[in-house]
């Protein structure tokens, strides 16, 4: 029996220390390609969603300014006091303001016959500076949030929704955060820059492009240094250089007003 027992090989603890070890390596290497992986795949995202934000916000401004200045040919509504169209509010420290009338209408198949309600509308894009913390600095981030309002003419006066019953109207729902500016330019119909802006009905009219700018930053830090970089902008505005580590995209587009200077 002796003999029998003798015989059985076992393992030493030099053999499992060095197993340990060689799997320590292994997992660490497993973590380090997974880690790297992983991090490109959010930077991959973080730049999908700034593009698809960034196209998004320009679609709703473009559609918005499309139909600035809309009306019925039968609608024979009193028009709001100091109506204009589209009126654009410069800041040379902050994003530009832009205001949009339109007219609509609403079907009521309750009457006999049914009827058309005419009414008009106001649609404002205002610029706020973000309401988000830093996590490491405990401070607001530096960048600005786009609000949009939705008010009615009411024959006398602007009605906001906290004062209507319209479900139409909103007061300053958050567009999107994270912005680093927004410009409205007006162009007349030789494509020359209007400036100053206008402010009345005529001088609204005469709009007939307007060129935006847009610019957004990611919602984290995006690169592992910090990086020289420039914001472009347009008219008066000066270029603007900084170094951080976020990345920024820069959309620029043309708008054309369709209901300019039709009546």
């Amino acid at each position: 029996m002796k003999n029998k027992f003798s015989n059985i090989a076992g393992t030493t603890l030099v053999e499992i220390l060095i197993g340990i070890v060689i799997s320590v390596l292994m997992m660490a290497a497993i973590f380090t390609s997974y880690s790297a992986v992983n991090n490109t795949y959010s930077q991959v995202i973080d730049k999908a969603k700034i593009s698809q934000t960034g196209r998004d916000i320009i679609g709703m401004l473009i559609r918005d300014i499309r139909i600035a200045g809309f009306k019925y040919f039968d609608d024979v509504s009193k028009a709001p006091t100091n109506y204009i169209p589209i009126l654009i509010t410069k800041n040379s420290s902050s994003c530009d303001k832009l205001q949009l009338i339109y007219g609509d209408r609403n079907y009521n198949p309750k009457t006999s016959p049914p009827t058309y309600t005419y009414v008009t509308y106001k649609v404002t894009y205002e610029c706020k500076a973000s309401n988000i913390v830093d996590k490491k600095t405990a401070q607001k981030i530096d960048a600005f949030a786009v609000y949009k309002s939705k008010s009615k003419w009411d024959g006398t006066k602007w009605q906001a929704a906290t004062t209507s019953t319209d479900d139409l109207l909103y007061t300053d729902e958050l567009v999107v955060d994270h912005v680093q500016d927004l410009i409205f330019n007006p162009l007349d119909e030789k494509g020359k820059l209007i400036d100053p802006v206008p402010n009345n009905l005529n001088g609204s009219n005469k709009i007939k492009v307007i060129d935006i700018a847009f610019s957004i930053r990611s919602q984290g830090e995006f690169f592992k240094n910090n990086k020289t970089k420039t914001m472009y902008s347009l008219g008066k505005k000066s270029n603007k250089n900084f170094t951080d580590k976020y990345l920024r995209e820069s959309i620029v587009v043309t708008a054309h007003t369709r209901n300019m200077g039709l009546e």
